[in-house]
């Protein structure tokens, strides 16, 4: 059983007097958005004449080009200085696989086909790059975290080496909610962090784990997302990372461990007593490159306030999905119509609300589309080192990533619940349209770290990422479980992902983005400013840069 965390009238209340702005703008209003718009916007941007909307593709031109034309239409000024555009540089790696991925020892030599048992992949732009046979270290979930006494790395020298990791926290499925975040899945989860950790150890490879309930997606997503051509930001200091990076089945795993003799390797992993273990096996793999620099642009757009213009309220929605791919079903095309042209159209109809008003906000209100969050959150990341607009005069991030495609819903689901008082400007928001507030019912999945509001939370931003996603007004909680098991098992990150307009009820995006307006709204006409609450990991960043900004 899920559990509902509904926000008191009381709290409310007291949040409501301790905020500025007047009734109407705390309440927001009833604006004015309709689906003919959002079928309008998605029937372009998910058509297969946008090719999946990859960047450094004639998709990302069509796409880019759209949204400009779109935001002048509306009446949105030009967000950096008199462009719509940031430049955002991009290196795109080509990587092929060897076939196969070849491990000796304890008096066996072993063979995995890549793609089928292992995906690797390399961020390092070199020719060739690969592992040759080099020593395989267990290293357990690969996390050191000193504020929970953890260390899988303590007394180890991996230079040279590639370490086996684990998928997600050693929390996960431990029936603890105080060890680590118990099902709540920490950013130490991660795959980022897990690659990021193994470079800062100084290992040569990084294997990971999979399996399908911790990580939150099947072996497809990893097939789909990790190979062909994958694009980085075009970062000098890009070969600190390790050179081969990837992940093996579950199967692979088990078959590895058996052959090193360890035993219960996920069980044995799971307390601080853990210590790595060398498997007494050698790896080879590579990866040969072909390496192309380009620019990617993000889109942005900006309704000027006229009271505080210095301050901003910044929304954000990724445009890029994964272009021509391999084709499954006979289908090459990876709309991404859910993910993320359900946003982008979702982020047009507020853009529009916004420069409509007879009114204009008293704030700032940007409009930030971003492209290459498909290939790790890439224009997010650069904006955040590159902001356009100060990290410390940003109010808050709204991130629209994938909006109901069900009709109304009666939840809003806040992923990173409890995070900053944005949840309360959320919950106020929803119970003016009937609805309630709940968490993520799957934190282990770690959305919190999936999308773009995590690099803006990252340099201090308070950000809110809420969608309706649990229960459908009119057909329950089990109709939304039945087609959210669907798209993730056949929708997501595959060519399925289609605009299918006989099917998808655009109410649910609407009310969405009505929502979204009204918050957005109330942010733009208020004095205050919202806070990370005690215990959140950005809360100290954001503390630090207020701090200088009143110096």
């Amino acid at each position: 059983m899920r559990l509902f965390k509904n926000i008191s009238l009381l709290a409310i209340l007291a949040l409501i007097y301790s905020c500025g702005g007047s009734s109407t703008e705390r309440a927001g209003f009833d604006v004015q958005m309709d689906t003919l718009s959002i079928d309008r916007h998605l029937q372009v941007l998910a058509s297969d004449d946008f090719m999946g909307r990859k960047p450094f593709t004639e998709g990302e031109e069509k796409t880019i080009h759209y949204l400009e034309s779109e935001l002048k239409a509306m009446g949105v000024a030009p967000g950096n200085g008199d462009s719509y555009f940031q430049d955002v540089p991009l290196v795109e790696i080509t990587g092929t696989q060897s076939p196969t991925m070849v491990v000796k020892g304890k008096g066996q030599i072993m063979t995995f086909e890549t793609m089928k048992d292992v995906v690797v992949y390399t961020e390092r732009t070199d020719e060739v790059v690969g592992i040759d046979d080099s020593e395989l270290v267990y290293a357990g979930y690969g996390i050191v975290a000193p504020e929970y006494g953890w260390n899988d790395y303590e007394g180890l020298d991996v230079k040279g080496k590639t370490v086996v990791v684990l998928v997600n926290d050693p929390g996960f499925s431990s029936g603890d909610s105080t060890f680590f975040k118990g099902e709540e899945m920490t950013y130490y989860g991660r795959w980022t962090y897990k690659y990021e950790e193994a470079a800062r150890q100084g290992a040569a490879g990084v294997l990971i784990v999979h399996e399908t309930v911790p990580a939150g997606y099947p072996w497809l997503v990893v097939q789909s997302s990790w190979t062909g051509s994958k694009l980085n930001l075009d970062d000098p200091n890009a070969g600190y990372k390790c050179p081969i990076q990837g992940w093996i089945t579950r199967n692979t795993a088990v078959e590895l461990f058996k052959a090193a003799g360890i035993k219960d390797y996920s069980e044995i992993a799971k307390t601080k007593d853990f210590k790595p273990i060398p498997m007494g096996l050698t790896a080879s793999v590579s990866v040969t490159n072909e390496v192309k620099r380009d620019m990617s642009r993000n889109v942005v757009g900006i309704v000027k306030g006229s009271v505080r213009p210095d301050e901003y309220i910044i929304y954000s929605a990724h445009w890029d999905h994964l272009g021509v791919g391999e084709p499954i079903d006979g289908d090459s095309i990876y709309n991404g119509a859910h993910d993320n042209a359900s946003g982008t159209t979702g982020l047009l109809a507020i853009a529009e609300a916004f420069a409509g008003l007879e009114k204009k906000p008293e704030r700032s209100v940007v409009f930030l589309f971003v492209t290459a969050e498909e290939q790790g959150l890439l224009g997010s990341a650069y904006y955040a080192q590159n902001p356009i607009f100060p990290p410390n005069q940003t109010v808050a991030n709204i991130n629209i990533d994938g909006l109901p495609a069900y009709g109304e819903m009666k939840d809003l689901t806040i992923t990173g619940y409890g995070q900053s008082e944005l949840d309360d400007y959320a919950t106020t928001a929803a119970e003016k349209q009937g609805r309630y507030v709940i968490p993520d019912p799957d934190p282990g999945k770690g959305y919190f770290f999936r999308s773009d509001h995590f690099n803006f939370a990252k340099v201090g931003i308070p950000a809110l990422y809420a969608s309706g996603s649990y229960e459908s007004k009119e057909k329950g909680v089990e109709y939304i479980e039945e087609k959210t098991k669907e798209y993730l098992a056949v929708k997501y990150h595959q060519p399925q992902d289609n605009y299918e307009p006989e099917e998808w009820d655009l109410k649910g995006i609407v009310q969405d983005a009505k929502l979204l307006f009204n918050v957005g709204y109330r942010l733009a006409n208020e004095t205050y400013w919202p806070q990370w609450n005690e215990g959140s990991e950005f809360k100290a960043r954001r503390d630090s840069d207020m701090s200088m900004k009143k110096k």
